[in-house]
């Protein structure tokens, strides 16, 4: 092992030993942990087997202080927000009150979709659940009423996409106490570009139906009287908007920390299916088993990057990369776009979560050594991963439309029907670029 004595060759060691474990189909919290042992054999201890595990004590000390940690508690309670949320049925009343409001307004069906997402997506904070219960409960409808898979499919890629963005969004806590950035903030920070990116998507649909209006065939609608509309906006979705303020408005308002903001959101989410009479026995059980293992996962993986950040910091394979990267005469917006570039190219092959592990021990000291905004820089990061999502020929969204899309739908046919979908996701980044304040004002007000 004496050639890996460079920092380079440390890092594509290690780097490379992960991708070759999860190629061989190993979890990918077991492919960190069991790099992270070899690694300590090798660059902690004598480079032997017993020499590594010598080394580990100190490692799994720090690791487990990773995770027993107060700032952590959002994760499990947003992800029992989403479960709840899902299980009782509440999201499909959200669904049916919107219905009522558009009409016989044309592409009516991919309005609804985008608005409903969009506040699916704030109280589920879980990309996957969002676009598979999208999914089974839009796109039957839309085929049936005629529409193309691009008007069907394509809104139900992107707002699934919200979710990663829009709080509360586990996989940003996640990033958050990955890069041991402000999670508030973070958290915060991607309202004002979800919402935009929600607008940019209505914009889209209204274009694609007047160019092609047989995209989205007119179909005779029973009119619903205005009362009926205003009552039935008032139960089904104004009782969800007070959950969003809790979740949101309390953060900012500076009343409630993140933890308190999610206790108190997935509590809403239990009072509102008691009182809709919703609230069963088997809800919960599915909803806390749900819960349970998406947040063991979630632990596990946090515990096993801290190590391979550890790993990485001892070997001297950040602190190389670094100087390398400050060493070379690139502009701060050229290395932000290579990053970006990254990103999305390991999304062509890998999950978010595996990405994230791979990428935040080496990125965000990149990022803090050009003197980004690390809040700001996190939401470009989400950014990246929400549209990696849709990036062929292995993002997860286009295999979860697949699952739930007409018999017969390719996996080509999915990805050009997301293709516009990434483009409104693009000019959010260049937004972002161009006027960091879009991500960094609720931020302000919160800390101010």
């Amino acid at each position: 092992m004496e050639i890996l004595t460079e920092w380079y060759s440390i890092a594509g060691f290690l780097v490379g030993l992960i991708i070759a474990l999860m190629l061989l189909g190993l979890p990918v919290a077991f492919a960190f942990l069991t790099t992270n042992i070899i690694g300590a054999a090798i660059f902690m201890g004598d480079g032997t087997l017993t020499g590594g595990l010598d080394a580990m004590p100190l490692i799994v000390s720090n690791a487990v202080d990773s995770v027993a940690i107060f700032a952590l508690i959002p994760v499990p309670l947003f992800i029992i927000m989403g479960e709840l949320f899902f299980h009782t049925g509440l999201a499909v009343r959200v669904f049916d009150a919107l219905d009522r409001c558009f009409g016989r307004l044309p592409g009516r069906l991919s309005y609804i979709t985008v608005a409903g997402g969009t506040i699916f997506a704030t109280l589920s904070g879980s990309t996957m659940a969002n676009t598979a219960m999208m999914g089974s409960l839009m796109v039957p409808e839309m085929t049936k009423r005629g529409y193309k898979g691009h008007m069907s499919m394509g809104p139900i890629l992107g707002t699934g996409g919200l979710a990663m963005i829009i709080p509360p969004s586990a996989l940003a806590v996640l990033l958050a106490s990955l890069a041991e950035i402000d999670i508030g903030g973070l958290l915060i920070a991607g309202v004002i570009p979800g919402l935009i990116l929600a607008i940019l998507y209505s914009i889209l649909i209204y274009g694609q139906v007047k160019i092609d209006p047989e995209a989205a065939p007119e179909y005779s609608v029973e009119p619903s009287p205005l009362k009926e509309i205003i009552w039935s906006l008032i139960v089904n979705v104004l009782p969800m908007g007070f959950i969003v303020f809790c979740v949101i408005g309390l953060i900012i308002l500076g009343v409630a920390t993140p933890t308190e903001a999610a206790g108190f959101g997935a509590f809403g989410v239990v009072v509102l299916g008691v009182l809709f009479r919703v609230m069963t026995w088997d809800v919960l059980v599915k909803s806390f088993a749900g819960s349970l293992r998406v947040t063991a996962m979630v632990l596990l993986i946090i515990l096993a990057s801290t190590t391979f950040s550890q790993l990485l910091a001892f070997t001297g394979a950040s602190a190389g990369l670094i100087e390398w990267a400050t060493k070379v005469d690139l502009a701060p917006l050229v290395v932000l776009l290579i990053m970006f570039g990254v990103l999305l190219i390991l999304g062509m092959f890998m999950d978010q979560v595996s990405m994230m592990l791979l990428t935040v021990p080496i990125f965000f000291p990149l990022a803090e050594s050009f003197q980004f905004d690390l809040v700001w820089f996190g939401l470009i990061m989400l950014l990246a991963l929400e549209i990696s999502l849709t990036t062929p020929p292995f993002g997860l969204l286009l295999f979860v439309m697949v699952a739930v899309a007409p018999k017969g739908t390719t996996l080509w046919q999915v990805a050009k029907a997301a293709a516009p979908y990434i483009g409104c996701a693009l000019i959010v980044l260049v937004l972002l670029i161009i006027f960091p304040e879009l991500a960094l004002y609720l931020p302000s007000l919160m800390n101010s």
